[in-house]
């Protein structure tokens, strides 16, 4: 498939559109390929499921910076509103589906588990950068507890708000 094939499949339909970027040869595509095709089939009234082999559409990737599979991507009205980059378990892909539907902002959730991860390894980080004064390692350590609790943060909202209206207001 080639961009204005893409483009035209996505901006000519009636419904929001979810499109997988996927290869034969990517090990998390396979895992997550049977729960986006559930859900394809259980939202197929009210959503419109595109997958995409990411070896046979090079100009697709290149156009929406596409460096990771899979990465699956929300339209309405013919517009990107939401990308998730990797593997996700079926609430997070729910998540996705629910919001096209509704209506309402796509935001993927981070589990539990990733949650902890993060502010696990953050928090560990840190203490080694404070206990060997290493200022590096105490950054990166914030920095990765941060990516546990960022969709949380209301300055973070506010700022990637700002970035995004910023970001429409230059390509009209």
């Amino acid at each position: 498939m080639n961009l204005s094939q893409f483009q035209k499949a996505v901006s000519s339909s009636d419904k929001p559109v979810v499109v997988d970027f996927w290869a034969t040869w990517c090990m998390p595509c396979k895992a997550t390929k049977p729960i986006l095709e559930k859900l394809a089939r259980e939202y197929r009234d009210r959503v419109e499921f595109l997958p995409v082999n990411a070896d046979d559409s090079r100009e697709i990737l290149e156009h929406f910076r596409i460096i990771g599979i899979p990465t699956v991507m929300a339209f309405r009205n013919g517009e990107a509103v939401g990308r998730v980059t990797g593997a996700q378990n079926e609430a997070g892909y729910r998540a996705m589906f629910e919001a096209l539907v509704e209506g309402r902002e796509v935001r993927v959730p981070i589990s539990a588990f990733d949650r902890m991860l993060r502010l696990g390894a953050g928090a560990l980080l840190a203490m080694v950068g404070i206990s060997t004064n290493n200022w590096l390692a105490l950054g990166i350590g914030g920095l990765v507890a941060f990516l546990g609790v960022y969709d949380r943060c209301p300055i973070w909202q506010t700022l990637t708000r700002l970035v995004a209206s910023g970001f429409k207001t230059r390509k009209a």
